[in-house]
C-alpha cells in the first residue's frame, strides 16, 4: 500500500481542511471544504448520533452540491459550528443561489466531549466562532492529534484525537480519511501499545509495533469508557473522500464500506452509546473503470484509511493540563524509544 504525499485526506486534489480549538474548554472544530462544490453522502451506524443536514445527503434527495462538512466537539452545542461556516461561506458568495442570495449547504456531525476536564461554563456558545476560524484555516496541510474537533477526544483508556490517512490505488484513484476518534472502545489491543489497525499500517505511521503477539481475552477486546467519564461520552465521526466520479448512490456504498474502518480501528465499535457517522465525498475528477473492481477497491481503501487514521489520532495526541487520561506517548512512548 502507498500513502499519498501528505498522508492526509487532502491528498485528494482540491480538498482543504482547517482546524480551530479552544484548549481551555478542551474542544474544537474541523472543517473540510474544497475549491469548488463537491458531492457527498453519509452513513450512520452508532446508536447515539448528533448531526445536521444529513437527510439531504440520501441518494433520493435533490441536493448534490455541498460547500463544506463540519466535524465538531461540544455535543449538541457543537452543531452551531456549522452556523459559523455557513455565515462565512455566504459572505464569500458560496452556496445555492436563490432570490438574490446564496445558501451554503454545510452538513455537520458532533462528538460528546463535555466530560474531559475542560471548562464548560461558557455563557455564550463558542462553536459558531470555532467553525468560522476552522474554515479560515482551511488548506492542504493541517495538524493531527490534539487539534480541531479532536482536541477533547477520549478513548476507553487513552486520549483520543484527530487523525487522517490516504492511499493511492493501482487504478490511480486517491482515497483519504479524516476522523475524530472519541470511541467508547479502545484503539489499542488490551493494556498494550499495539493498535487494532496494525495490519493496515503504512511506513510505521503509528509506531510500527505490529499486532500484539499474545492472546487477548474477551475483556481485552471489550474495554469501554468508565470511571471518570460518562457512558454517553463517545462517538467516532469521520469523512472519507475520493477523486473518483461517483453517483450519490455509489457514495452511499462508499460510506457504508468505510464503516468497517471504525470496527478495525476501535473495539468495540458501533455501540448503542456511540454516534458513529461517516460522511463520504467525491470531487468527481477521475472516471472509474468499466467493471466493479475499482468500486470494490475504493470501499476497501476507505476502510483501510479510516482504521489507520484512528490509530494516528491516538498515536499523535499531545498531553495538556487537566487531562483525565494519558496520551499514548505518555503511556508507552518512552518504552518504545
Amino acid at each position: 500500500m502507498r500513502a499519498g504525499p501528505r498522508n492526509l485526506i487532502t491528498d485528494v486534489p482540491g480538498l482543504l481542511v482547517g482546524n480551530a480549538a479552544d484548549h481551555h474548554i478542551k474542544t474544537g472544530a474541523t472543517v473540510l471544504t474544497a475549491d469548488r462544490p463537491f458531492l457527498a453522502s453519509v452513513d450512520v451506524m452508532g446508536g447515539s448520533p448528533g448531526a445536521r443536514e444529513t437527510e439531504l445527503l440520501a441518494p433520493d434527495k435533490l441536493v448534490e452540491d455541498i460547500d463544506a462538512l463540519v466535524l465538531s466537539g461540544g455535543s449538541a452545542f457543537g452543531l452551531d459550528s456549522a452556523s459559523g461556516v455557513v455565515d462565512a461561506l455566504r459572505l464569500q458568495g458560496r452556496g445555492f443561489a436563490v432570490n438574490g442570495t446564496t445558501v451554503p449547504i454545510v452538513p455537520a456531525a458532533i462528538v460528546f466531549d463535555l466530560s474531559n476536564g475542560g471548562d464548560k461554563s461558557w455563557t455564550r456558545n463558542p462553536y459558531a466562532e470555532l467553525g468560522r476560524l476552522a474554515l479560515e484555516a482551511a488548506g492542504p496541510d493541517f495538524a493531527l492529534g490534539t487539534h480541531g474537533a479532536g482536541t477533547g477526544a477520549l478513548t476507553a483508556n487513552l486520549k483520543g484525537g484527530l487523525g487522517s490517512a490516504s492511499l493511492v490505488l493501482p487504478s490511480g484513484h486517491t482515497v483519504g480519511a479524516v476522523v475524530v476518534a472519541n470511541p467508547t472502545g479502545s484503539v489499542t489491543m488490551g493494556d498494550n501499545p499495539h493498535f487494532w489497525a496494525a495490519p493496515f499500517e503504512v511506513d510505521d505511521e503509528f509506531g510500527g509495533l505490529g499486532s500484539y503477539p499474545g492472546p487477548l481475552s474477551f475483556e481485552d477486546t471489550a474495554r469501554s469508557k468508565r470511571d471518570g467519564t460518562k457512558a454517553i461520552a463517545n462517538t467516532t465521526i469521520a469523512i472519507v473522500a475520493t477523486d473518483a466520479i461517483l453517483t450519490k448512490a455509489q457514495l452511499k456504498r462508499f460510506a457504508v464500506a468505510a464503516q468497517d474502518g471504525i470496527a478495525r480501528g476501535a473495539s468495540p465499535a458501533h455501540t448503542p452509546v456511540d454516534g458513529d457517522l461517516i460522511f463520504s465525498v467525491s470531487t468527481r475528477a477521475r472516471p472509474l473503470g468499466p467493471d466493479a473492481v475499482d468500486s470494490i477497491r475504493l470501499g476497501h481503501a476507505a476502510a483501510v484509511c479510516l482504521s489507520r487514521a484512528i490509530a494516528r489520532a491516538i498515536y499523535l495526541a499531545q498531553p495538556a493540563p487537566g487531562d483525565k487520561v494519558p496520551t499514548w506517548s505518555e503511556r508507552w512512548g518512552s518504552s518504545q524509544g
